[in-house]
């Protein structure tokens, strides 16, 4: 049954309440609803496809906490995990055999990884993998791409996406210019700039890093031969390829963006997944890279929850889970049926779109498109795209609150839950 009649009472009162206890009421940015209008649900309790609010209110959830839910939220077999683990204790701040679990995973899955370095977040991979980056070329520049994200480090937020770009803020008040002096950007697929920023800046590169499908200016695909074009750019100036695929990683294909497309990066982050929804990342790549990174080598870096049983117990639970027969088979086949049917209702209800998926991972614009990039992405009708999440919510879906966020399935998706959102669009977007 499609959902028209939500009341969220509770959830009012309690982000009322918490405006006056945190900034903007939210611990993340995006969370505040800010660019879709009206406030955000607050969650009770989530279980597989679903999310249930404080007021009773259930939705088919397509967030999937920013994509670690990837076989639906507390599965049971990670709950069962996480319970034994509980017994062992949270937190060791020391060597714990699940690491090497995890790690031999992570090696065996994804291409360019030899050896693995976990920490607590993207954002701390991604800081980690630029500072290794620049000290194994010894040379201090990097190339980024606008409206892509790599978390919230001050290097990083040049043209960036995510929050960022939702909220439409400028680069962020309290970063020095000194700081990101050294970060170059382009425009995502388009090699020309890219060759033209290792002209202008020889022998001071040290790596180029993007997320190889783009999830935070939007769903954004990389044009033909474009990959490909990184991949030789960098090794004809002695740079390093860095692919950042903290929503990519193990979503698109067990073995990631890298996997899914034949390029083999020199490094990769991850996060969100290999941690089955516990707070974790990692950075790893080639061995002679890797070496470098302390206490094997002179690179710094270090974190006390870093390796903690309980992320590790749960990234090696959801890694068993991924590697069952027909899991990307099916991820691609509802998300295809979803994204497919979204356009096409777009299509028959007078609206401009596009979009599109790869496996467990979609989006949709309100704009003519094609979009190549952040700058054709900022051209779609972010109102339009407010009045459809509104309307979304109100029948009982969520979405992502911002159109310049990917969205994500999960294999505990059904058929049903598809049609039943496929209905839900035609009704809002007959009444856009």
């Amino acid at each position: 049954m499609v959902n028209t009649s939500i009341k969220t009472t509770k959830s009012q009162e309690i982000f009322a309440a918490a405006q006056n206890l945190m900034p903007g009421g939210v611990s993340s940015p995006v969370r505040a609803f800010k660019s879709v209008g009206g406030q955000p649900i607050v969650f009770d309790h989530v279980k597989g496809a679903y999310i249930w609010d404080v007021d009773g209110n259930q939705y088919i959830d397509y967030v999937g906490t920013w994509g670690p839910a990837i076989c639906g939220h507390a599965h049971p077999d990670v709950i069962a995990a996480l319970h034994d683990a509980l017994e062992k204790g949270t937190s060791f701040g020391a060597p714990c055999a699940l690491e090497n679990v995890l790690a031999e995973m992570v090696i065996a899955a994804v291409p360019s990884m030899e050896m693995v370095r976990f920490v607590n977040s993207g954002t701390e991979a991604c800081m980690a993998v630029l500072r290794l980056m620049r000290a194994f070329t010894k040379r201090e520049k990097v190339i980024k791409f606008e409206g892509c994200y790599h978390g919230h480090a001050d290097m990083f937020l040049v043209k960036a996406g995510s929050g960022v770009a939702t909220l439409g803020l400028p680069d962020s008040p309290g970063v020095p210019k000194s700081v990101t002096s050294n970060t170059l950007t382009a425009p995502y697929n388009d090699l020309e700039a890219v060759k033209a920023l290792f002209e202008e800046n020889p022998g001071e590169i040290a790596g180029v890093i993007l997320e190889p499908v783009v999830g935070n200016a939007g769903f954004i695909t990389p044009d033909a031969g474009f990959l490909e074009g990184l991949r030789e750019l960098t090794q004809e100036h002695g740079a390093l390829l860095v692919f950042d695929e903290v929503m990519t990683g193990f979503r698109i294909a067990y073995g990631g963006a890298q996997e899914k497309f034949g390029i083999t990066p020199d490094l990769t982050t991850l996060g969100k997944i290999i941690g089955g929804g516990l707070p974790v990342g990692a950075y790893g790549g080639r061995r002679d890279i890797m070496s470098m990174v302390a206490p094997a080598g002179p690179m710094y870096q270090a974190g006390t929850l870093s390796g903690n049983p309980l992320a590790m117990t749960a990234g090696i639970k959801t890694l068993e889970l991924l590697r069952k027969p027909g899991t990307y088979e099916y991820l691609d086949k509802i998300t295809k049926q979803l994204a497919d049917g979204l356009l096409a209702i777009a299509k028959e209800t007078g609206h401009e779109a596009c979009g599109g998926q790869i496996s467990a991972m979609f989006g949709m614009f309100f704009c003519p498109g094609p979009v190549h990039n952040y700058e054709d992405a900022k051209k779609a009708d972010t109102n339009k795209f407010g009045r459809f999440h509104r309307g979304m919510l109100e029948r009982g879906i969520y979405l992502a609150p911002s159109q310049f966020e990917a969205g994500f399935t999960s294999f505990a998706h059904t058929e049903a839950d598809i049609q039943q959102t496929l209905q839900a669009a035609r009704d809002v977007m007959a009444s856009l």
